[in-house]
Formats: structure tokens, sequence, C-alpha cells
């Protein structure tokens, strides 16, 4: 009951940052879906600290729940959004498990995996194959923005070790 607790404080968490975050002006002006991916903590998070199930879990419950709080389910922001959790938390996985990187690193992969789902997704979904020429600009912000929430993510984990081995006291 415990872990479900925490996942589900962890999951409204995602949310909203989610939320704070597309309201918040960023460079989305000029390059359609560029965000800084805050709610991405949360994900590699639970990566790091649960597993690669509940990281999917919660990845995919927050996209559903946003969806119905802002975007519409299964609209194409919805679909753009899936496609690059689903990437992202997969490839987060697969770097954390058999590369030696570090969270930063993982967290970077994450970011690149997500940017190159939502453009294959757009390509799939709008029948345009000039997406592709979002890619590198999103690339390109993906790897400061990787670094970012893999920063902040593993002062998260850092706190979190610490206060859970006070908490078993």
């Amino acid at each position: 009951m415990k872990k479900f607790t925490r996942l589900s404080m962890l999951l409204a968490l995602s949310v909203a940052l989610n939320i704070i975050e597309t309201s918040l002006p960023f460079l989305n002006d000029y390059i359609p879906g560029l965000r800084l991916g805050l709610a991405n903590i949360v994900t590699l998070f639970i990566l790091y600290q649960f597993s690669f199930k509940d990281a999917l879990y919660v990845g995919i419950l927050r996209v559903f729940l946003v969806g119905i709080l802002r975007t519409g389910i299964f609209s194409t922001t919805f679909l753009f959004s899936l496609t690059g959790v689903l990437l992202s938390i997969i490839f987060m996985y697969l770097a954390k498990r058999f590369l030696n990187l570090s969270i930063i690193g993982v967290s970077i992969v994450g970011s690149i995996a997500h940017s190159t789902g939502q453009v294959l997704a757009s390509i799939f979904i709008l029948q345009m194959s000039s997406m592709i020429y979002y890619l590198p600009w999103l690339l390109l912000f993906s790897i400061p923005t990787g670094i970012l929430v893999g920063i902040l993510c593993k002062q998260l984990v850092n706190f979190y070790e610490q206060n859970l081995s006070m908490e078993t006291i």
C-alpha cells in the first residue's frame, strides 16, 4: 500500500508539472513541441527508485490524465505525447540497464527518444514527411533539457535516499 500511495503521489506531481509547464511560454512559439520536460523528472525518478514497469504505468497514466484534463483523449497532441513517453521510458530503461551512463546520461537518452518519438508520430499521423525537419532542432534542445532534468532528478534521488534511510531507523 505504501508503494501504491507513493506512486499515486508521484503521478499527481507529474500531471501538475506537465500542466504547469504547458502554461509557461518557452520556445514553443518557435519550435512546436519544445518543452523542458519537467514531468520527466518524475518518470526518471520512478525508473531509478521503483521499476521499469512502474515508470511505464505512471508515464502512460500521466498522458491519459493530461489528455482528459487538457488536450483531449486521442487528440493529435495526446498521440504525440504517448509516443514520446513510451519511447523515452523504453530507451531510458535500456540505457540504464545496458550502458554505463549516469542518471544525467540516461535523461539525455530519454529526452532524445521523446523528441524522436514525437516527430515519428507526427510524420505518421499527419502524413507529412516534412515534419522530419523539426527533428534536428528538437534534438539540439534535447541535450540541455535532458541535462537539466537529469540534474534535478539526481538531486531528488539523493534527497529521497537520504530521507528513506532515516525513515527505516
